[in-house]
């Protein structure tokens, strides 16, 4: 599955995430891979017949006819797709007692083996979300002798999964005490500290079945009496990828881990992405070779001087047509949280939203006849959140507009 349809699949996943049916009448339906289609419609038609039992005379209604909804879309397939079907169908409507019965369907990206029939308040998401689950996931530890952080970085997320607070006293010897007593007990308590630790990130990473490799950091040489003590569990020891240098722990402590462990994750998609818009960031500062904002972008693009597009996952644009009463009518480009806002240029009324389209679609699909590469970008860090924040869309030039 590529970058595109990673992304296409998650706002796809987004949209029916949002829907909640008032009852039991939101009809999941997953065809595996190589599987019979004609069972599939089948069993269907055998829960249409015990559908009829179904008490509630408006919920009766709405499953049976998504179910039959369902049954008449299957037939228009001669036989599965190579990677399996996938169809969704209920009542959307908000209103009491009205009806809406909308059907979505998906061919999806890699093969499934999920065989379900699921009729519920909400639509059956697991499979699709495992598709899209990140799969390169790394360990993080940072730690000295006041406090440690447990985390992983999954794709381009950091997430910290565990603070640990130490008791290990400070260096300076307290008063009637022999230098050697309390070494000795600072010596404990760090063992004792190290030891939980060990087993806390142990038991947490043997948890994650994709994970690629560990980094440890943290300042001074605690990282290292820490590794060298062999506190970690002998498979988390083994995918140790390297040590570094940080200046913090904590939360701050793992973002640092990551920016400086470039070179043991060049595969990671968070490094690429962070490269990416370091360079972006960097060419905009000098107005170089750079556009940003969809006005701009799209201008390049048509001009055919984008050689990289960059689009957040979170440009929500969309291309507006508008009516008003008076007749008046207009298409708009402009963010979806914006195309009900919109007021005629002739009478100064609200217009009505006739028809809105995401421009996502039509961008990927210009740049490609363009011969332009298309990168998509997190909103899951720093500075992905702060490329959003520019309008979501950017591009590198093959050459300076004007």
């Amino acid at each position: 599955m590529n970058e595109e349809q990673a992304y296409k699949l998650k706002k796809f996943i987004k949209e029916l995430e949002a829907i909640r049916g008032r009852h039991t009448e939101l009809v999941s339906v997953y065809v595996p891979s190589g599987f019979n289609l004609v069972e599939t419609i089948n069993m269907l038609r055998e829960e249409y017949s015990l559908a009829q039992n179904v008490k509630d005379k408006a919920v009766r209604k709405n499953v049976m006819s998504a179910l039959e909804k369902v049954i008449q879309y299957l037939k228009l397939y001669r036989q599965t797709p190579g990677n399996g079907l996938i169809v969704f169908c209920g009542n959307v409507s908000s209103q009491p007692g009205s009806a809406d019965i909308k059907l979505w369907s998906l061919e999806p990206p890699e093969k499934i083996s999920a065989k379900i029939y699921r009729c519920d308040q909400v639509f059956i998401l697991e499979p699709l979300k495992e598709l899209v689950r990140e799969k390169e996931v790394y360990g993080l530890l940072v730690l000295d002798a006041r406090e440690a952080d447990i985390g992983i970085l999954k794709g381009k997320a950091i997430e910290d999964l565990k603070h640990l607070d130490s008791t290990v006293p400070s260096k300076t010897i307290k008063g009637g005490m022999s230098a050697a007593r309390y070494d000795r007990i600072r010596e404990d308590a760090l063992n004792e500290f190290f030891t939980k630790v060990g087993e806390t990130a142990s038991q947490l990473l043997l948890q994650q079945p994709d994970l690629k490799g560990v980094i440890i950091g943290g300042p001074g040489f605690t990282k290292n009496k820490f590794i060298e003590g062999g506190y970690l569990h002998y498979q988390i020891k083994q995918k140790i990828l390297g040590i570094k240098d940080t200046g913090y722990t904590g939360e701050y402590g793992l973002e640092e881990l990551v920016k400086r462990s470039r070179d043991l994750m060049e595969k990671a998609s968070v490094v690429k992405e962070r490269e990416l818009l370091e360079k972006f960031f960097s060419e905009l500062q000098k107005s170089g070779n750079v556009v940003y904002g969809f006005s701009e972008t799209n201008k390049a693009l048509d001009m055919g001087a984008v050689d990289t597009l960059l689009i957040s996952e979170g440009f929500d644009w969309v291309h507006a047509k508008l009516k008003c009463e008076c007749g008046f009518e207009a298409e708009k480009d402009l963010p979806k949280d914006k195309i009900d806002v919109q007021y005629c240029d002739n009478c100064g009324k609200q217009m009505k939203v006739v028809e809105g389209k995401e421009l996502i679609d039509a961008l990927v699909e210009k740049a490609k006849n363009l011969g332009t590469s298309v990168e998509f970008i997190s909103v899951e860090t720093r500075e992905g959140f702060q490329f959003k924040e520019l309008g979501g869309i950017g591009a590198f030039l093959r050459y300076k507009i004007s």
